[in-house]
């Protein structure tokens, strides 16, 4: 009997350590933001979508009102929520409320979408801790939650891609293609510009 109860005491040890939570970032481009949280130690899966709007079931051709986003999913006994979103703060233009980088719209615009009141208060919390490590206002809202739409299956993991796309610089293979616009678009460059060594993921 001493030996099942111990044993069902370890089975659910083992499911609390295993507890996934989510958080959801809008920071331009989501090929970048998902390649940039798969690097994450704790996170165990990143995808691409579309929130923040009123339109059902939107698509990359007709997400009106909906911003580009990544939902992540992460082990907070590995890496923490607040964690993530001073990652996030410190990977995109905090200063620019018109889009990101070359990708200009609301639709490029950053946001977080807090689930709950506890990752609203963190995320508020990281804000204003960018904006006095920055020295300026930091116009990345935090905003409750909605539905998060899952984008195309082409747009998962794009930047693992080994299709041939058609660029400007002629047929490139899809992750080196998203790299090609990765460096075309200025992010890195604008991301170590703004936060210096501070920067986060900047190639």
């Amino acid at each position: 009997m001493i030996r099942v109860v111990v044993l069902l005491l370890l089975a659910m040890t083992g499911m609390a350590q295993a507890k996934t939570e989510k958080a959801i970032f809008a920071g331009g481009c989501f090929w970048c933001v998902e390649s940039d949280f798969e690097k994450v130690d704790g996170v165990s899966s990143v995808v691409s979508g579309y929130t923040g709007g009123e339109t059902e079931n939107p698509t990359y051709r007709d997400h009106e009102g909906h911003y580009e986003a990544v939902e992540i999913s992460f082990d907070p006994g590995k890496v923490s929520y607040a964690d993530l979103v001073a990652k996030f703060l410190r990977s995109v233009d905090v200063t620019d409320a018109g889009g990101q980088f070359c990708d200009r719209g609301p639709a490029y615009r950053t946001a977080i979408f807090a689930l709950d009141a506890g990752q609203r208060a963190a995320a508020e919390a990281e804000v204003s801790r960018a904006a006095a490590d920055l020295g300026q206002a930091v116009v990345t809202p935090v905003l409750d939650a909605g539905r998060f739409w899952v984008a195309e299956d082409y747009h998962q993991d794009y930047f693992k891609g080994t299709n041939y796309v058609l660029t400007r610089a002629g047929p490139k293979m899809q992750k080196n293609a998203y790299l090609f616009y990765r460096e075309g678009c200025g992010r890195d460059a604008r991301v170590k510009e703004i936060w210096g060594e501070a920067a986060a993921f900047a190639h």
